[in-house]
């Protein structure tokens, strides 16, 4: 895998991988980091990147947050706390903190800002592509974190928007 920060803002793929609950992102074929479910019945994912290995699972009341856990030693590192939306905001247990917040409708963009409000990363989900900020002021292995992450929110809600089909579509019948 190679690093995030020496891919061009504008060559970075993301796609899911054939007859299986694997993603990953890419640039010009070299993978950057993956991210899978470990099975149909789990609702964790886990990230893999060169710089990491990390969890992420659902949590809070109704399941509308995440937390993000160390593979390794199983410890959470990070906390996320929607705005009841595809919003809300990232806090790592080191105090670094990061807004999230999906815009638009027909070609819906994830976005990830610092708390001064400086754009990180751009999940553009029709297009399949992942854009960093060319002045992201942010270490390697967190702008790993965060783009896998982002990712993950994006396959949470998508996963969440086919459950209530699937329930509106009984309720109607």
């Amino acid at each position: 895998m190679i690093p995030l920060s020496t891919a061009t803002s504008s060559g970075i793929t993301w796609s899911k991988i054939p007859r299986s609950r694997k993603f990953q992102l890419s640039r010009n074929g070299e993978i950057l980091g993956t991210l899978a479910r470990p099975s149909v019945w789990s609702s964790s994912y886990l990230a893999e990147t060169r710089d990491g290995r990390w969890t992420f699972r659902r949590s809070g009341l109704f399941g509308n947050g995440a937390e993000i856990l160390d593979s390794a030693s199983g410890q959470q590192i990070g906390a996320f706390k929607s705005d009841w939306g595809l919003r809300g905001n990232l806090i790592f247990t080191d105090g670094q903190a990061f807004h999230l917040e999906c815009k638009g409708w027909w070609r819906p963009i994830w976005g990830v800002t610092t708390q001064t409000g400086h754009s990180v990363l751009w999940l553009r989900t029709r297009e399949k592509t992942l854009e960093t900020a060319p002045a992201a002021t942010i270490a390697e292995s967190r702008l790993q974190l965060l783009a896998m992450f982002t990712l993950y929110r994006f396959l949470q809600a998508e996963e969440d928007a086919a459950s209530a089909a699937m329930v509106a579509v009984v309720a109607a019948s």
